[in-house]
């Protein structure tokens, strides 16, 4: 299986060269893996002593990165290379402070994982959640190098439970220490046979924990919101937004104000938002000189924001599971204590299920049932704040897997 996995490394970087002429995000991961080791080469001397994080995307970063600012309080004389797979972390993530470096990662050639760990050459090593190289595993653990997984789950659709995952359930054993979420990921790990195995939950409770410390204050949300109910749409989808707009456009006798922040902010989504609404609505864009208290609907066209803007919301929709994209981060509006609104395509998300039998997250499949609960809760304050409060207390009910991963890499 090892020659297959090696063939297939190399078939995928000609199908990535191929695609990369018609798919700009490709292209840029492309682009940027060709200029990975001169990176390297440039910003590391031999004398350093390193750190090495990786995270397939933005989303496992998200995840990593109460541990990240950890380390980089621990080791404040070490370099930090922080590295992604997947263009939507690194363009996003690539000036982030909390590494010295930031790259795409190689493909996984056993060339590649030499070079790149010759280069590194990191006294630890973490990855998030799932995205596992065994050739640069292999590389770590030849030159007896600390590698550990925190985040990881363990579901036995994933390829280390299949005939053709020897090569990735091998590299599994390479790592020192794995923290996983749950029971039941500790249960199939010990299947794989690998026995140092912690169930520390998700750092992501931690993260969004931490949002309650930090100024959350917009002005330009204050003065929009004023002190009307206010309803956020994160992360939004065309299906989800469908199903908001013709919402908002039914109930416009409603004195509620909505945000609307899409995930993809391109021209052409954005104008799609804001043609098939017939209220008043503002873009981020064109704030400037707006008496934005006049609006009803102000439209985000612009990224990093939200994590705050859920501090002013009364009721919360996050936006991926009405679709097949995936439903995005449900924790960032629970911290601030407020119901949340989902559609129903979250099989791979555990905390969907855990916080709606807990009471604070709602899950529809349509217009009517969205109609229905939606109004709902816009109409009894009482149903809110409960729903909210089970929310918030779920958060810290889950938070201090960063404490335990911490606490192992200090021993």
């Amino acid at each position: 299986m090892g020659i297959l996995y090696n063939l297939g490394i190399y078939f995928l970087g000609f199908i990535l060269q191929i695609v990369a002429l018609f798919n700009e995000k490709i292209r840029l991961g492309v682009k940027g893996r060709n200029e990975t080791f001169k990176k390297l080469n440039q910003h590391l001397k031999k004398e350093d002593n390193t750190l090495w994080f990786h995270c397939a995307s933005l989303g496992e970063f998200e995840q990593g990165l109460p541990v990240f600012k950890e380390l980089r309080t621990l080791y404040p004389n070490h370099k930090i290379v922080l590295s992604f797979f997947s263009p939507s972390g690194y363009e996003i993530r690539k000036n982030t402070d909390v590494a010295d470096l930031v790259v795409y990662l190689p493909l996984d050639t056993k060339s590649n994982a030499k070079r790149f760990i010759d280069l590194v050459k990191p006294e630890l090593t973490i990855f998030v959640k799932y995205d596992i190289w065994p050739n640069m595993l292999n590389a770590l653990n030849k030159r007896k190098l600390r590698a550990i997984l925190i985040s990881a789950t363990f579901r036995k659709n994933q390829s280390y439970f299949k005939f053709y995952g020897s090569k990735t359930k091998k590299a599994l054993h390479t790592f020192e220490h794995i923290f996983v979420q749950n029971k039941s990921s500790k249960t199939l790990a010990n299947t794989l046979g690998l026995k140092n195995v912690t169930v520390a939950g998700d750092t992501r409770f931690d993260r969004v924990n931490n949002q309650l410390n930090q100024d959350n204050t917009l002005d330009f949300i204050s003065n929009f919101k004023q002190d009307k109910l206010c309803v956020v749409i994160g992360s939004s989808w065309p299906e989800d937004e469908e199903l908001l707009i013709k919402f908002i456009n039914n109930n416009q006798n409603l004195d509620v104000k909505y945000i609307i922040a899409p995930h993809n902010i391109k021209a052409t989504q954005i104008q799609n938002i804001t043609k098939n609404l017939n209220v008043e609505t503002v873009l981020f864009s064109q704030k400037e000189g707006k008496l934005l208290s006049n609006y009803s609907v102000f439209v985000i066209d612009t990224i990093g924001l939200l994590s705050k803007i859920y501090a002013y919301a009364d009721i919360a929709y996050v936006g991926g599971a009405m679709g097949n994209t995936g439903l995005h981060n449900i924790l960032e509006p629970a911290v601030f204590g407020v119901p949340i609104i989902i559609g129903s395509n979250y099989k791979n998300f555990p905390e969907a299920y855990e916080m709606i039998d807990n009471g604070g997250l709602i899950s529809i499949k349509n217009f009517n049932e969205l109609e229905d609960k939606l109004q709902l809760l816009i109409e009894n304050k009482d149903k809110r704040l409960q729903q909210g409060t089970l929310n918030l207390n779920f958060i810290k009910k889950n938070k201090g897997a960063v404490i335990q991963i911490i606490n192992y890499i200090r021993k």
